[in-house]
């Protein structure tokens, strides 16, 4: 009887590991996000905290603060260090909330430094959706007024080397989704066209200010509806 008890007791304990090894297998990664994060990069002359606006959108939306990432870089530095930056962020990003991918929404400058990330960084592999709103990816010619101050000013000028070197060959590449939005009496973008990007959506959303780009409710519902 008690050897029998025994060889119930060793069946029942296969069992169990059986099960536990069968669930492991198929239940989905404890950690994993159910979208993806969103890193904002500023622009020019700016911070993570241009984009409070949009982030309490995100909220009401549903989007929880963990999935929101504002950060602010040296917006003086060479947009590719800022890259490099980028690149760590969006990896810490990953890390903490358990995503494959981010969605990326810059604003201005922030698209040479987050498109350098993207072509010259392998940030193609960790980017789903990428959104610049108002973004000097073409350069401006207004970039001239500070060109002399500062690197990355200089770099943003129309006809820089970084800007040719970033805009030969595809301008959007990889298998990313791409979205240009731009307005049409934007004094810091010259020519307007400057922000549009070969191979993107491209969208004017009408006469909206350069500032006002990034928090714009009317902008943020495209961008949110792009993304989603």
């Amino acid at each position: 009887m008690q050897r029998s008890r025994r060889r119930i007791a060793t069946a029942l304990s296969a069992l169990a590991a059986s099960l536990l090894v069968s669930l492991s297998l198929t239940a989905p990664p404890a950690h994993a996000a159910a979208r993806n994060p969103v890193v904002f990069v500023h622009g020019f002359n700016g911070s993570g905290g241009s984009w409070n606006a949009w982030a309490a959108s995100f909220k009401a939306d549903g989007y929880a603060a963990s999935e929101l990432d504002a950060w602010s870089y040296t917006w003086s530095q060479s947009n590719a260090t800022t890259a490099r930056q980028l690149a760590t962020e969006v990896q810490n990003v990953l890390a903490r909330t358990g995503a494959s991918k981010v969605d990326l929404v810059v604003h201005s400058m922030g698209a040479l430094s987050s498109r350098y990330y993207l072509k010259n960084l392998g940030g193609t592999a960790y980017v789903d959706d990428f959104v610049s709103v108002a973004g000097t990816n073409h350069g401006t010619s207004v970039a001239s007024l500070c060109g002399w101050l500062y690197t990355s000013c200089n770099e943003m000028r129309t006809g820089s080397s970084f800007v040719t070197a970033l805009n030969s060959g595809d301008e959007t590449p990889g298998s990313v989704s791409y979205a240009a939005y731009w307005s049409n009496c934007d004094a810091a973008i010259d020519p307007d066209d400057s922000a549009l990007l070969s191979g993107a959506a491209n969208v004017g959303v009408g006469c909206v200010s350069h500032t006002d780009m990034n928090s714009d409710p009317g902008v943020y519902a495209r961008v949110r509806a792009f993304i989603q």
